[in-house]
């Protein structure tokens, strides 16, 4: 039985219309008006996790809350999902037992995948005060908070130090905040003390071999990226679920991973002429790429064992940016007791340690050596340095700093 099987979950009830997110043109990603939200227990009586999807074209990954128990009664949550029926009902069983939501974290500056939720979520919780990362705003448009439904007399600036927070008897944070010339990265990681549990955002992720459970619940985008071509016929079993949810951790993590060739305009429209289902769901038999045979190796190096990682689009883009600012960040959250990290998304908790946690961000480092497996990532990360080339070329991005 693995980590996730000895969690206690709550499964969704089976009622569609609790389901219903009627603002998803705001953020217009699959599943669109139908989220779904699952309920872990991750530390008995303290620590629960809501998870809830997001993708593009069946490329779906978890997103996900946290929910904290305070010593004195009361919630504090990371990251809200979508108020849904359903996610608000399993919010208000907590809230019966151990009191009402006191603290809502927005900890990105930038994420509108994250930020859209918040004011909703504050508004079905009225006695909650909103914290939020500094320098906010949102691309493509940078609207106001008020705009997003924030309530303004309840939404304020997360304090700089950590010790006027009014939870600092609790908790401990950093802020990360990268200034990008248009705007800024934030990522404001939480420690829950007692229970010796960090949280974050996106800086360090976790790639679980098997899909998530949130991911099981409706499987079809699991077998639709296991097949190999148009005219294979989908199957569900575990083999089919493992296969195709490694495939999406590919898409998700690289945009375009080494193992993946897109096949030519018209064999697709061949193939999808040929294809035993052509129906909407199945994007009417259009299947516009071939796996590679060693695609599978792909997936095991950047799984990396369970290790915990930046993502590529971080590693390339972001944090290049100001490697000096984010290595004091890391050496700061290092300092911290901490036996798992909980990441809004991927897997969850991850077991480990500060010094891995650490490791992580290595690559920012002058003196870093480059294991075989680093290098071996290399050509799954074409796609992500030839993108990086092309927005400094556009003057969008600028050139990475030197590493520290």
């Amino acid at each position: 039985m693995n980590s996730q099987e000895r969690q206690r979950k709550v499964q969704p009830q089976e009622h569609p219309r609790d389901w219903s997110w009627p603002f998803w043109p705001a953020v217009p990603v699959y599943p669109y008006g139908r989220r779904r939200t699952l309920r872990t227990e991750v530390v008995k009586d303290t620590i629960w996790t809501f998870d809830q999807l997001q993708g593009i074209l069946y490329t779906i990954v978890p997103i996900r809350m946290t929910v904290v128990k305070l010593s004195a009664g009361g919630l504090l949550v990371y990251a809200p999902v979508a108020p849904t029926t359903e996610c608000v009902r399993l919010v208000n069983e907590l809230v019966a037992k151990h009191g009402d939501v006191k603290y809502i974290i927005l900890p990105t500056s930038s994420g509108l995948e994250h930020k859209v939720f918040v004011g909703p979520f504050a508004r079905r919780f009225p006695q909650a005060q909103v914290f939020v990362a500094p320098h906010q705003w949102s691309f493509p448009f940078n609207l106001p908070l008020s705009w997003l439904g924030f309530p303004q007399k309840r939404t304020q600036v997360l304090p700089e130090d950590s010790r006027q927070a009014p939870f600092a008897n609790e908790f401990d944070y950093a802020v990360l905040d990268i200034n990008l010339g248009r705007g800024s990265f934030a990522e404001v990681a939480v420690l829950h003390k007692r229970s010796r549990t960090l949280l974050v955002t996106d800086s360090v992720v976790c790639v679980p071999e098997e899909p998530p459970a949130i991911v099981q619940l409706d499987p079809y985008p699991l077998l639709f990226h296991a097949r190999d071509n148009a005219l294979e016929v989908i199957e569900d079993n575990q083999a089919n679920r493992r296969k195709g949810w490694q495939r999406i951790c590919l898409f998700a993590i690289y945009f375009r991973p080494s193992a993946l060739e897109m096949s030519k305009l018209a064999q697709v429209f061949r193939d999808a002429f040929k294809a035993p289902d052509k129906s909407p769901k199945a994007y009417f038999g259009l299947f516009p790429f071939e796996w590679k045979e060693n695609w599978k190796q792909s997936f095991d190096t950047l799984r990396g064992r369970g290790r915990p990682f930046v993502a590529p689009i971080l590693q390339t883009l972001i944090l290049p940016q100001a490697p000096t600012q984010v290595l004091n960040w890391a050496d700061k959250v290092a300092t911290w007791d901490f036996g798992q990290i909980i990441s809004c998304h991927f897997d969850s908790p991850i077991p480990t340690s500060p010094h891995e946690f650490r490791q992580a961000f290595a690559f920012l480092e002058k003196n870093h050596l480059e294991s075989e497996s680093q290098r071996l990532l290399e050509e799954d990360l074409r796609f992500i340095r030839e993108l990086e080339a092309n927005l400094i070329r556009r003057g969008i991005a600028t050139p990475p700093k030197e590493k520290v």
